[in-house]
């Protein structure tokens, strides 16, 4: 079966940054889109990020953008989100997923996913 593995959360003071990863079974993920989700407590799942599985392309939800970058290390099995200038808000827990078609928003479209990593960004 398909595993998804994130870490790298934690807590962190509103302005700094943190390094998210999601370790994922090989073949997979060489031939998959990867996104990111999170879900703060009371409020339904958000769209973060997405990426290709070349890497060209990639999709940020507006509250992240220019914040956050979102790559991947095929040859390491290993996506990563990078969060810069992390604000009170970003507070979630924060989900990897993957598929094997294109990357979308939506979080039916993926199949596979993480059991999640919190965030914490204290004001």
């Amino acid at each position: 079966q398909v595993q998804l593995v994130e870490s790298g959360g934690g807590l962190v003071q509103s302005g700094g940054s943190l390094r998210l990863s999601c370790a994922a079974s090989g073949r997979l993920f060489s031939s998959s889109a990867m996104a990111w989700f999170r879900q703060a407590p009371g409020k339904e799942r958000e769209f973060v990020a997405a990426i290709t599985w070349h890497g060209r392309n990639t999709n940020y939800g507006d509250s992240v953008k220019d914040r956050f970058t979102i790559s991947r290390n095929n040859a390491k099995n290993t996506g990563y989100l990078q969060m810069n200038s992390l604000k009170p808000e970003d507070t979630a827990v924060y989900y990897c997923a993957a598929t094997t078609g294109d990357i979308a928003t939506n979080e039916g479209w993926y199949d596979y996913w993480g059991q999640g990593t919190q965030v914490t960004v204290s004001s």
